[in-house]
């Protein structure tokens, strides 16, 4: 805009403006303005002057664009604002206006210079431009050794000078002032006065609200307004006396600088800076806050590991005695209440299905072991050489016996762990000893490797092996196995396998008097069961992260309703709904990002210990980030509804909270 097109149309124009209160849910409504109407031209210095309850203050948050008339019409530069949404008041607030209260209204957690940058955060200046821009005002109003005190170590006079500065960050075009000297000394306020001088002679558009008329005499132009009306006005100077006003930005244009990608990420790094420092300064309330993250996600962490880990365990101890195993054995045939007996030739049957891999014959029966005056009853048992292929059970010394044992009816044996602790209690090698299995001499080979209980209560290392022949024999009197362990091929066709074990064997001994133990169902089952019991860990766990939800959100809330005039304060300097709604979203879910991060490592900590007190633990980093993830999520909708009742509230009721 030139400045000729300045001097013929009123940068402000007001036209029978209304603005009243109340008149909802019964309450009567209060008529505060009463048709004011009134221009105001590029480059004046106006003083606006009446008693307290007059309607001076609710005009200036008219004229400022923190408020809505009523009734009547406003004409910024010739355009109505009332056609302008939330954000187009926003901007216009932040590239025309700069405001200057009597409370000063700073931000308490900002130091002098951060809170002299604000409005040019949310215009979406460089950090470094902004920066400096805000030393240099600062020092030029005489506070370049205070750029760094919060509001509290500053004087009255000096926080309205950094009030001032931050009224002319942007450029302040238009200087609102709300009695600026009203809370200040004589001398404190009198350099207040003489800096609106300097910034009227510099051409800025200066609107001082005042009570005191020795004050408004300093303006070039007074008007004064009683019981929301205008009683009196001296009049716009002669245009000679004005100094060249300062270009205004236009209504009109839509395109909004806050918007650029590098503007969004330096007010998001300011986001950051600004909560993480809020959240320093309330810490204990933040880490009472934060307990309820960390241990949600330390839980979920830890409940899902453990729960994994024993699955785990579980699965690898099931393992042991072979994932692609079945076992065949007899049942009694109830109409003829004897049991049936299975034959090798069952066996050879078996070998000959198309799945079946291994199918070895075992007898079993208790023996006595003895070696020299100590006697120890355990499971014998009679294998072919298939024992440890069928059943994926090597020796851990020693040797297995081969096909040649078999064929001889070696008095050979293999003994498990268990065996060996009773009969070699003094530490001696049993390999190459001789033992007694019901006083038959048997010579030690090797000695199994531990399996340990195989889902039952028995230990599997509580056995002797011998040749099956030898067994057969000399041990049990009886080539029937008292059962057949089969290997296949394909686990996924096991329970097909089984099935056709039944049938052909029901075709072959002419009853069904089979029955088969599917190990790789029962591993199915059992894992089943285990995932189900980690889910239900994890979901117990998630319950805390709920929990801990709930304690931000009403943390955010307290926050918001504690942090109310700051909220106006950055409104007032142009921040935007969705900007108060990023801000407040922001520290929501840096609370969640910093107790995600301290569950994270507390959960490893407590695995970690875990894992030292021999507790089965696998950490998944799936479950790690799922529990990280959770957390923000928590942040974002748990600080959601405190968020948007910031972004919603009104910027004049927010100015005015305690």
């Amino acid at each position: 805009m030139s400045a000729a097109e300045t001097k013929t149309t009123p940068l402000i124009a007001l036209h029978d403006l209304r603005k009243s209160y109340g008149g909802h849910d019964g309450a009567p409504a209060v008529e505060v303005l009463r048709g004011i109407t009134l221009e105001l031209h590029a480059g004046e210095f106006v003083a606006i002057v009446g008693s307290s309850g007059s309607g001076k203050s609710t005009l200036m948050h008219l004229l400022g664009c923190l408020d809505r008339p009523t009734g009547g019409r406003y004409l910024f530069a010739g355009q109505d604002v009332a056609g302008m949404d939330a954000d187009a008041l926003a901007r216009l607030r932040r590239e025309a206006f700069g405001f200057v209260f009597q409370g000063y209204h700073l931000i308490s957690t900002e130091s002098a210079q951060e809170n002299v940058e604000m409005p040019a955060i949310y215009a979406g200046a460089a950090p470094a431009e902004r920066a400096a821009r805000a030393r240099g005002l600062l020092t030029r109003l005489g506070l370049g050794d205070r750029l760094g005190h919060r509001p509290h170590q500053l004087s009255g006079g000096q926080q309205q000078r950094v009030s001032i500065a931050r009224a002319l960050m942007n450029g302040g075009r238009i200087v609102l002032a709300d009695e600026p000297t009203g809370a200040l000394d004589s001398r404190s306020g009198e350099e207040v006065m003489a800096l609106l001088d300097e910034m009227a002679a510099a051409g800025h558009t200066v609107i001082l609200i005042t009570h005191d008329r020795e004050v408004a005499q300093r303006a070039r132009r007074v008007i004064e307004i009683r019981d929301g009306c205008i009683v009196s006005d001296s009049g716009r100077a002669p245009v000679e006396v004005l100094p060249e006003p300062l270009p205004l930005p236009s209504p009109a244009n839509t395109a909004d600088a806050a918007d650029t990608p590098r503007a969004l990420l330096s007010e998001l790094h300011e986001a950051l800076r600004a909560a993480w420092r809020v959240m320093w300064i309330h810490r204990f309330r933040t880490g009472l806050t934060l307990l309820g993250i960390v241990i949600g996600v330390a839980s979920v962490i830890v409940m899902l590991a453990v729960g994994t880990g024993s699955q785990e365990a579980v699965m690898k101890q099931i393992s042991l005695f072979g994932a692609d195993k079945m076992y065949v054995a007899a049942i009694p045939d109830s109409a003829r209440g004897r049991g049936g007996k299975l034959t090798l030739a069952d066996v050879d049957t078996i070998r000959r299905l198309p799945n079946v891999r291994v199918a070895m014959p075992y007898i079993e029966g208790f023996v006595v072991a003895r070696r020299g005056n100590v006697d120890h009853r355990t499971e014998g048992g009679g294998a072919t050489t298939d024992f440890e292929q069928a059943l994926k059970w090597p020796t851990a010394r020693g040797i297995f016996f081969d096909e040649s044992d078999e064929q001889s009816l070696a008095k050979v044996a293999v003994i498990g762990e268990r065996v060996q602790a009773a009969l070699f209690a003094d530490g001696t090698d049993p390999v190459g000893q001789r033992i007694l299995l019901d006083n038959v001499p048997f010579d030690v080979l090797g000695v199994l490797a531990a399996k340990g209980a195989g889902g039952g209560q028995a230990s599997e290392d509580e056995r002797v092996i011998v040749p099956f022949s030898t067994a057969a024999a000399r041990l049990y009197g009886s080539n029937h196995p008292t059962w057949v362990a089969v290997a296949v091929h394909d686990v996924d066709k096991a329970s097909e396998t089984a099935a056709e074990i039944v049938e052909v064997l029901a075709a072959q001994r002419h009853v069904r008097d089979v029955q088969v133990f599917n190990q790789t169902e029962s591993i199915k089952a059992r894992a089943q069961t285990q995932r189900t019991m980690t889910v239900m860990l994890g979901l117990i766990a998630a319950v805390s992260l709920v929990v801990g939800g709930i304690g931000v959100m009403n943390v955010m809330l307290m926050t918001v309703r504690e942090r109310t005039r700051e909220i106006g304060i950055r409104m007032a300097t142009g921040a935007r709904q969705r900007d108060i709604l990023r801000q407040f979203l922001v520290e929501a879910v840096l609370v969640t990002v910093t107790g995600g991060v301290a569950g994270v490592v507390g959960g490893l900590l407590v695995g970690a210990a875990l894992i030292v007190w021999n507790v089965p633990v696998i950490f998944s980093l799936t479950a790690i980030a799922g529990a990280f993830g959770c957390a923000v999520l928590t942040g974002l909708v748990f600080g959601f509804m405190p968020a948007r009742k910031a972004a919603a509230l009104d910027p004049v009721a927010a100015l005015s909270s305690e």
